[in-house]
């Protein structure tokens, strides 16, 4: 009882160590999860202030492209009206002073510009590269006059381009003669533009557009219009934003970004995909430790029930061999009783004592060997340990049986199942103290025998339902808690049969069952 109540401890203290051991790592899996949640949820709300620094940078860079155009076209409002006032013609005697007009035109060095009069000739241009080598390579039959007649038409053509872009001027030179002028921006500022595009596209590929960025998704406040995005097209389509938004809902709550005033927008994102590994890993770790540990234990179990078979049956062996020698003995001394003047009935006695031992031995020397089961009638296999039994127990203990008048066959041996009732009639009457009733019977269903043994003793815990047929439990101070053990071993192993507690109340006694297989 003891060794086994010990054993009992031990496995609940292994158990408590290793679920605080299981709970302790997947505290710190969590723990580390959470971290690496928050840093990609920091990473998201980067992502958004990227956006929001990108709106600022477009939005100043337009506003100064704006300023630097309205500049641009001013000054060349006053080239043109400079150009007006040398048109004008001189009146009078009195030349006029053209030196501050002129110095506005020739200050002009930058902004292309193209005159166009009435007839949709050009009248004049300026700022403009004018490289008759490139369209001789062209066209190398054209004379030069030709050359420049072509080049005009393309300037005429450069003007549609540049109409669409910056509203023309026009202007009255002289009466009934109106010119019209167009131009673009400056190389410079071209230029700044493509630096502009070039920054902007960095910014995106490095920031916005990053792949290893988790899933994100940014809306204006009323869900009505998507801002940015890294998924792809068909995810944020109209089609399926809706969809896509309430998925990623569930995953994570959409964090407020406020972009400057009253403006609030929602962004939405989603766990990474080596997020959402590690948060399963703790799991699938102890599940693989798990089935290690549990192959692992079948092992060891198989091999320790292999270990514990060969002691059993070694010791069985043993005990039947120690047992021949003072059983010849004995034998012996009864031939010479026999011969001498006693009473025939102790002899008689004397004599199935010795056939009891003879019994025991040959029932241990079977232990380990394989053991031959003989069709017979279940009944009189049980009778004769009732028999047998009765002389040998407590006479307060009454002892009825309901076996029934048909014979019942089945396969069994003899001597082993005559052990098995042996025992649990014993342990039932030690249940008892030797006092109270003791039944046996037999039933048959389908396919199987049952074989049920009450008592009216001290009952059992229903805890204890399974521990009284292991090794070394017991109940009594001076047992060894081997007998129901026994009983388990030889049913199971020995006949493919089943022996459990059905019924048992402290206080009232218990049933035993022991079912054996009818073929």
């Amino acid at each position: 009882m003891n060794l086994y109540s010990n054993k009992q401890k031990w496995k609940i203290v292994l158990l408590v160590i290793a679920l605080i051991t299981v709970a302790a790592s997947l505290w710190v899996s969590n723990s580390t999860v959470q971290k690496v949640s928050d840093r990609e949820r920091l990473r998201a709300k980067q992502w958004a202030d990227a956006i929001k620094k990108k709106a600022e940078l477009v939005e100043f860079t337009n506003r100064a492209f704006q300023q630097l155009r309205g500049y641009e076209r001013r000054k060349i409002k006053l080239y043109l009206d400079a150009t007006k006032e040398i048109s004008k013609p001189i009146e009078g005697d009195v030349f006029p002073d053209y030196r501050f007009p002129i110095s506005i035109i020739n200050e002009n060095k930058d902004i292309p510009v193209i005159l166009v009069d009435d007839q949709n000739q050009i009248s004049s241009y300026t700022n403009i590269d004018f490289d008759t080598a490139d369209l001789r390579s062209m066209y190398p039959d054209l004379s030069k006059k030709e050359l420049i007649r072509k080049y005009e038409d393309s300037l005429l053509s450069l003007t549609k381009i540049w109409e669409k872009n910056h509203e023309p001027f026009r202007i009255e030179v002289v009466q009934g003669l109106t010119m019209t002028s167009f131009y673009t921006d400056t190389k410079r500022t071209i230029q700044l533009e493509k630096e502009r595009d070039s920054l902007i596209s960095a910014f995106n590929n490095e920031l916005i557009n990053d792949s290893k960025l988790i899933p994100v998704v940014l809306m204006d406040k009323n869900k009505d219009s998507l801002i940015s995005s890294n998924l792809p097209k068909e995810k944020t389509s109209a089609e399926n934003l809706e969809k896509t938004l309430h998925s990623l809902e569930l995953v994570n709550e959409p964090i407020k970004i406020s972009f400057g005033g009253d403006e609030v927008n929602l962004l939405y994102f989603d766990n990474s995909d080596e997020l959402k590994q590690l948060q399963f890993f703790p799991y699938i770790q102890f599940l693989i430790i798990g089935l290690f540990i549990f192959i692992g234990y079948l092992l060891f179990s198989t091999f320790r029930k292999a270990e514990q078979n060969q002691v059993w049956a070694g010791m069985a062996k043993e005990t039947a061999h120690q047992m021949g020698t003072p059983l010849s003995s004995l034998m012996a001394w009864i031939q010479l009783l026999e011969t001498q003047d006693v009473d025939q009935n102790i002899i008689a006695e004397m004599q199935k004592d010795i056939e009891r031992l003879d019994t025991v031995s040959q029932r241990f020397s079977k232990i380990g060997s394989e053991t031959q089961l003989k069709q017979s009638d279940i009944r009189l296999t049980i009778q004769g340990v009732m028999d047998y039994l009765r002389p040998r127990i407590s006479q307060k203990v009454e002892m009825t049986t309901h076996f029934g008048s048909e014979p019942i066959m089945v396969s069994h041996n003899k001597s082993l199942m005559e052990w098995v009732m042996e025992n649990i009639i014993r342990n039932a009457v030690d249940a008892m103290e030797s006092k109270g009733k003791l039944d046996v019977s037999i039933k048959t269903v389908p396919e199987r025998v049952y074989i049920e043994i009450s008592d009216t003793g001290k009952g059992l815990l229903p805890k204890q339902f399974k521990s009284i047929f292991e090794p070394g439990y017991t109940t009594k101070k001076r047992g060894w808690g081997l007998g129901l053990s026994l009983v388990k071993r030889i049913v199971k192993e020995y006949h493919k049969g089943k022996v459990y507690v059905v019924h048992s109340e402290i206080g009232k006694g218990t049933t035993i069952r022991v079912s054996l297989p009818l073929k």
